[in-house]
């Protein structure tokens, strides 16, 4: 017999919770369906005619990789054999290295010499993907992270995340382009078919293209409201209604995570964003800049903006993501969410009973500069380099920031890989050992649920069948279609009767027209209609930041001199004209709507999907999630915070119209 201070206390704790699993599963072991396992270059087990890979390469089989045991009790047993460099690593949400660059890498593929030594070195196995294209080699690409995975000292695989990447507005750090994914309106556009059955279909379509190409976490859904018209992010949201915001979250949720009320085996973990307030933006200025770090609650609405998150609270969701923002007006410390004990220890898991992971949004504990701060000096092009967003906390060194965050309630960093600042925390005694085991089970028991420890690889044949196929991209446009808002259809234009009427176009491919019948003509003197598809005006107001120089911010009006707004006045002077709108925020369309014949809200959809709705052959049914403002000046006097209440909007929120 060992002692205690020969064994260890350690090695104790595994003898005892081995003993305790085996005597639980025995029964239970004879019945146990064999998985299918994936092995590269690593070792298999037998035990009672099952197999199980050897993942520490010791020839036996040890509890966490026992698959007949419940993820919990695997998390716990392969804590237990960790080094704390290891379940630091735990605590890591990097970016997979790609070729070219950390947000290029959207089609030149992984850097693995770059990776290599973050997993085996530094222990991180969860990292977001930017890459985006062939299904085939974007699932081959995965399994060479898996691969590299496969090497460590226990094995653990790679969590690989994504932000949305199924519908059309693409900005980097916030989406992906769609790629060869079925494309679908933005969630302002599910929302305005207000389906929660589509919303649950479109997460369970995405789930099984997510991981076909091997992806196994989604930083989404945002259960943000859009109660801030100048708000940059509102094409995320469900728009402002904290009602349907929670009834799609819900459904947004299970359908991702392939259950009702949790994470089943072949789901995708969802990470539902951002906790809390970040819609009520000060002046709509976003978080990820210095001059939008603060949310403000004017009319009092805080409450409204943490309704929705109950909703994904109820659907089981795996992961909540904290906002940037400080919140002002509450009474709160006046630091980003991601290190607020406040929100995320007494409200989120206190109050709310979350008993998931919470991963901070990107960049929260770098260090913040004159050019973070300041933005780049005039004629230096805005880059990455540089990138913080920890607000309130900028003065603090980095050790005590990852320490600020771990006190607070924070699981996991987004978009980092500083290992050694946690491990100096936690010997510094800044962050107390339990803190960091209770992290590391709740992020390891996660990829358990999902099988990932079985097996991490995927077939590309297969991801190059499922990932778009031809039925899930025509769920894809027929939703596109239907979330389309009718606005305005005076004398009844549309449907369009098309068969050979002559058509002046701006913004739509004469190639589509075609196909639906109609004769583009280039001279509007020519033309029996006009059709323009444009986009909600906006100013770039900070080109110096990065963030800032891609964001739209400002005014939401029409401007006499803008080459579609002119477009617009010259069309609709000759012959009846449409105009569709896309509306990644709310528009100002007061100088449009007396202009037009029609007028259409558009939630993202491609020119086939547009014209399939003019024509009649797939009826838009769309209703505003959130109001359409009537003035700048009514945008200027509305509460940051309060739902639907700017004066006299032009258009009400549910407002549309139907054929």
């Amino acid at each position: 017999m060992f002692s205690v201070q020969e064994f260890g206390v350690r090695g104790l704790q595994r003898l005892l919770l081995s003993t305790a699993v085996a005597v639980a599963a025995g029964s239970s072991a004879l019945a146990a369906s064999q998985p299918e396992l994936g092995v590269r270059d690593g070792k298999v087990v037998a035990v009672d005619g099952l197999r199980f890979r050897d993942l520490d390469r010791d020839g036996r089989l040890s509890p966490f990789e026992d698959w007949r045991l419940a993820p919990e009790q695997r998390a716990a047993d392969l804590v237990s054999r960790m080094t704390l460099e290891e379940k630091a690593g735990e605590m890591m949400h990097g970016t997979l290295p790609a070729v070219g660059g950390m947000v290029p890498g959207r089609g030149q593929g992984y850097d693995l010499t770059k990776l290599k030594p973050l997993i085996l070195d530094r222990h991180v196995t969860t990292f977001i993907t930017r890459l985006s294209g062939d299904p085939a080699w974007l699932a081959e690409q995965n399994n060479a992270v898996q691969a590299i995975a496969e090497q460590g000292r226990l094995g653990v695989p790679v969590t690989v995340s994504t932000d949305p990447r199924h519908h059309f507005q693409f900005v980097a750090g916030a989406s992906v382009s769609s790629g060869g994914f079925s494309q679908w309106p933005e969630a302002t556009g599910l929302a305005a078919i207000g389906d929660p059955a589509l919303v649950r279909r479109f997460g369970d379509i995405a789930r099984q293209e997510y991981r076909a190409v091997g992806i196994h976490q989604a930083l989404s859904p945002m259960a943000d409201l859009a109660t801030e018209p100048r708000w940059s992010r509102i094409s995320g949201t469900f728009g402002e209604d904290p009602d349907l915001v929670g009834k799609m979250v819900k459904a947004y949720v299970q359908g991702f995570q392939g259950g009702e009320t949790s994470l089943a085996p072949g789901g995708v973990s969802a990470v539902v964003k951002h906790w809390v307030g970040y819609g009520a933006s000060a002046k709509g200025f976003d978080g990820h800049n210095s001059y939008g770090r603060y949310a403000v609650f004017p009319a009092g609405q805080f409450d409204l903006h943490v309704k929705p998150f109950d909703e994904a609270f109820a659907a089981g969701v795996v992961g909540v993501m904290p906002t940037y923002a400080v919140l002002k007006d509450l009474g709160l410390e006046q630091v980003g969410a991601g290190f607020s004990k406040q929100l995320l220890t007494d409200l989120l898991r206190g109050k709310h009973g979350f008993k998931g992971i919470v991963l901070s949004d990107w960049a929260i504990t770098n260090d913040c500069g004159d050019t973070c701060l300041n933005g780049f000096p005039t004629g230096v092009k805005p880059s990455f380099a540089g990138l913080s967003t920890a607000w309130g906390v900028e003065s603090l060194a980095k050790v005590d920031r990852y320490a600020k965050g771990v006190n607070a309630g924070l699981d996991q960093f987004g978009g980092v890989e500083d290992t050694a600042e946690l491990v100096a925390a936690v010997k510094a005694g800044k962050i107390a050992p339990a803190r960091i085991d209770a992290a590391a089970r709740r992020i390891l028991a996660i990829k358990f649920q999902q099988g990932l420890f079985e097996n991490p690889y995927v077939d590309p044949k297969a991801a190059q069948a499922v990932v778009g196929s031809k039925a899930f991209a025509a769920e894809g446009r027929a939703a596109q279609s239907a979330a389309l808002t009718l606005l305005e259809n005076r004398n009844g234009l549309l449907p369009l009767k098309a068969a050979g009427r002559k058509v002046w176009l701006k913004g739509l491919s004469p190639d589509a027209a075609r196909a639906h019948g109609l004769v583009p003509v280039e001279d509007l003197a020519q033309a029996e209609l006009a059709i323009v598809r444009t986009a909600a005006p906006f100013q770039t107001l900070h080109p110096n930041f990065m963030f800032g120089s891609m964001q739209h911010e400002g005014d939401l009006s029409f401007k006499d001199g803008a080459a579609d707004y002119e477009a617009i006045k010259a069309a609709s002077a000759k012959v009846p004209t449409i105009v569709a709108v896309y509306l990644d925020r709310p528009a100002i369309l007061t100088n449009v709507r007396d202009k037009v014949s029609a007028l259409i809200g558009d939630f993202g959809a491609g020119d086939d999907a547009f014209l399939d709705a003019l024509t009649g052959a797939a009826p838009p049914r769309g209703k505003l999630p959130f109001e359409l403002p009537s003035s700048m000046t009514a945008v200027e006097a509305q509460a940051e915070d309060a739902p639907h209440d700017s004066k006299d909007p032009l258009y009400p929120i549910h407002f549309g119209l139907t054929y």
